[in-house]
Formats: structure tokens, sequence, C-alpha cells
């Protein structure tokens, strides 16, 4: 008989059924059970007589569940705060990750998006199905950011990035509707980098359509180019200043103080523009301060400010020793276009605007280099041990909150960035990974040291 005909046998699709239904309420009973879902009430279902799936009805929500947002950028922020089980065990500290990744663009750049597109429309009066096209030059989530809040409201998207990123990010912004200008990678200073050709792409633009106005021409359709400079402007980091930082004070206050289950140590991420460690890092400063101020104490508790980076680039030394480059990177020594690293989106071999922000405010207390290898074991870790696929970028803030948390000593409490899914690293970084077997393979002496015989 086919194997068609006898999946459509009624024993053997009573079968399938009931095993679909026991699975389900499997699922449910070792979540609750796992992670002490309370706010839920869990009903068994009954398998009597018929599979009866009418008492998953009575599943009661928890309170305080938001509102129904208004369009996608109404969904952008408050994103979950998850204790990652298995480092924190490792370290004796309780480790945790902001899941910026499940912003529905899927990284924190939705924040910044909508911060700058908000300040666009205040400043220009952008004119939604007029041509006005916002230009950006990334590596890949700005600009998924960027095209998929364009396209909701009715603005074009062009986007230059260096031609060596993962194909995986410029696939998807074509789908999002965006045009995607892919150049060799450069340095800042030719003008053939990225971020030059993306400001001269909207130059260009917005002065075709000034003349296109003073000659009289109906500009409908051609509309204006505006640059959204994320590495330059305020609108970044103060996107993490009033929205991401702010939630993660509230994220991590929500026991009673001095129990232990209140609070946070450290903050730890990398930099790509410098906007999420310069906002969360200052607001999380300033809430200590007021603490102190209110209570009239000296320091009862400090933030770690931890900038976590790749190799080939120069922002540990810029931390560490106030200089961008150290004696083996002298002038003339060093690639200069792009940081030397399979990690896409964090790093920098320059400074930028939302990074001196940071820097000259006295924001960041340490900086922790990761090589590619440590990076690649982290992100192994984090699927063998605690079920997250993760990119390169947020396997390299977990090591740097590893070894924050070792140094800091066990009972603290560290807040990193979940800011990527491996998902848009399949072709690059995860292609170098491999295969995930069944078995838990690495260690946390693995992933520090950047064993490589996996």
């Amino acid at each position: 008989m086919p194997l068609s005909n006898v999946i459509h046998t009624p024993t053997i699709q009573l079968t399938l059924a009931l095993f679909s239904g026991a699975l389900l309420y499997y699922t449910i009973d070792r979540l609750r059970n796992q992670y002490s879902l309370d706010g839920y009430s869990f009903h068994p279902l009954s398998f009597s007589n018929s599979l009866d799936l009418s008492s998953l009805t009575s599943i009661t929500p928890p309170a305080g569940l938001p509102l129904a947002s208004v369009g996608i950028s109404g969904s952008i922020g408050n994103t979950p705060l998850i204790k990652l089980p298995g480092l924190s065990a490792a370290t004796g500290c309780s480790i945790y990750l902001k899941a910026e990744a499940l912003n529905p663009g899927g990284s924190p750049k939705d924040r910044v998006a909508l911060s700058i597109l908000t300040d666009l429309e205040a400043t220009h009066n952008l004119v939604s199905g007029s041509g006005d096209t916002i230009y950006e030059a990334t590596v890949g989530s700005t600009g998924i950011s960027l095209a998929t809040l364009c396209r909701s409201r009715g603005y074009g998207c062009h986007i230059v990035m260096p031609s060596d990123q993962s194909v995986e990010k410029s696939d998807m912004l074509r789908k999002l509707g965006a045009v995607v200008e892919r150049v060799e990678p450069a340095p800042i200073t030719d003008q053939a980098h990225f971020v030059n050709v993306a400001r001269q792409r909207a130059r260009e633009h917005f002065e075709r359509g000034a003349r296109g106005k003073e000659g009289g021409q109906d500009s409908i359709g051609k509309g204006r180019g505006f640059f959204a400079d994320q590495f330059e402007t305020g609108a970044n980091w103060k996107a993490h200043y009033a929205g991401t930082g702010p939630e993660i004070w509230a994220q991590m206050n929500t026991g009673e103080p001095g129990s232990g289950d209140s609070g946070i140590d450290a903050f730890v991420a990398g930099a790509g523009t410098g906007g999420t460690v310069t906002g969360v890092g200052l607001y999380l400063k300033e809430k200590v301060r007021e603490e102190q101020n209110h209570n009239n104490t000296k320091a009862t508790r400090k933030v770690k400010v931890v900038v976590a980076d790749p190799q080939g680039s120069g922002l540990y030394n810029k931390v560490k020793h106030g200089v961008m480059f150290g004696q083996f990177e002298r002038e003339g020594t060093r690639r200069r276009d792009q940081v030397d690293s399979v990690i896409e989106g964090i790093g920098l071999t320059r400074s930028t605007k939302n990074f001196d922000k940071g820097y000259d405010e006295g924001v960041f207390d340490d900086a922790v280099r990761v090589n590619d290898q440590q990076a690649r074991n982290m992100a192994r870790w984090l699927v063998e041990r605690e079920g997250v696929f993760a990119g390169g970028s947020t396997a390299v803030n977990c090591v740097a909150a590893l070894r924050t948390a070792l140094e800091l000593g066990p009972g603290h409490r560290i807040v990193t960035i979940w800011c990527d899914s491996g998902m848009r690293h399949l072709s690059k970084f995860w292609k170098q990974i491999g295969e995930i077997g069944g078995e838990a393979k690495v260690t946390i002496e693995d992933v520090l040291g950047g064993r490589d015989d996996f």
C-alpha cells in the first residue's frame, strides 16, 4: 500500500493526532516547570474518548499584556530580558540577554531607524509616496530596519553596503523593496568608502529634487534624498537613552532593593556606531547617581559599562589606552578599510560621534577584546546549552559578558545584548562553525581558550 494511503487511514490519523496532543501538553508542562510561569493557568488535555482541544481555550493570559500596536513601528521596543541559565551557573553570576533580536526588524537598529526617521520627518517634512528617499551606509541591520520602516511609511530606501558582507542581508533588503548598492571595501578617507558613497547619493538626489522645484516641475515621483547618517547622528544614541536603557533598568529592578534579585552591576555591549553602549550606559549611570542623590549617600553600587570589541577593531585600545591603535598597529602597518574579523556589525577602526559621546562623558569603564574563534565557540555554546541561535555580534557580547562576570566574581548581575540572529549569518559566520550535533561539546574553557578542533 502506498505511504500516502497508510497515513490517511483512520487508525494512523488518530495515532498522529494523539501524539501531537501529547507532545503539546508535554512541552507546556515542561515550560511551566522550568520557568515557573505562574502567570498562566494550565489545564491538562483530555484523551478519554477523543482528542479534546477545547481545553486550550481556558489558558488564562497574564495581566499586563500590551495593547495592540499601531503599525509596525508601534511594536518596536519593550523586548524581553532573558536570563541565561548555563552561563549564569558557570560563573556564579546572573547573566541576562536583552532580546533586541526580537524587534520586528530583527535587531536593536529598529529603535535607531525609527528615531532617525522621526527626526527627519520633523525637520524636513517627508512626504509619503512623493519619492522622498532615505539613503544609508550599513553592513546590514540598520538597512533592514530602515527598509522595513520606509516601506511602511511610503518612503524610498537606498542602501550602500560593503561587498564582503553576508549575502542574506542584501537579499532581504531587496525583498523589502530597497535599492541595494554593494561597493568594494575602502578606507573611510576614500570617496569610494560605503559611507561616503551613501552620503553622495543622497546629496545628488536632494539636489535633483531642488532643481525640479526651482524649475516649476512637478516633483511628485521624484522627491528628495536624505542621508540617515547612523554613525554620526545623535538620534542614534538618544534612541537607546530613551528606550533600551530605561527598559533594562526597569526589568533589572523588579525585586526588593538589596535582596540580590534587584539591580544591575554591569552592562556589556559591542560598538558598531557606538549608539547602544553610549545611550544605555549614559542612562544607567544617571540612574545610579539619582539614587545616590535621593538617598544622600555615597556610591552604594555602580554600573560598570564594558565595550565588547572584536579582533582588528581599534575601540578596545581607545577605551583602555586612549588611542585608537597600539604600537603594533602604527601608521602604515595595518589594514584601515574594514575590521579584520569574520564578525559583522560591531568593531571600528575609526571613532564616531556616537562613540565619542560616551567616551567624552566617561561612560566606558573597560573593554574586552574577543577573537573570532572565541566568538565561534560562544555561538556553539549558546545553541548547545541555551538554545539561542545568535550571530557573531551577540557571540562577542556574550564572551565579553562571561569574562566580565569572572572578573567581578559570583553574585553579580550582568546584562548584554542579543542583537542579531544566526539566520543573517549562515553563509559566513555560521558556515565557519559548521553543523551542531545533538551532543553538547563546548565548555567554558573552550570558549575562553579558543579551541578550534571540534
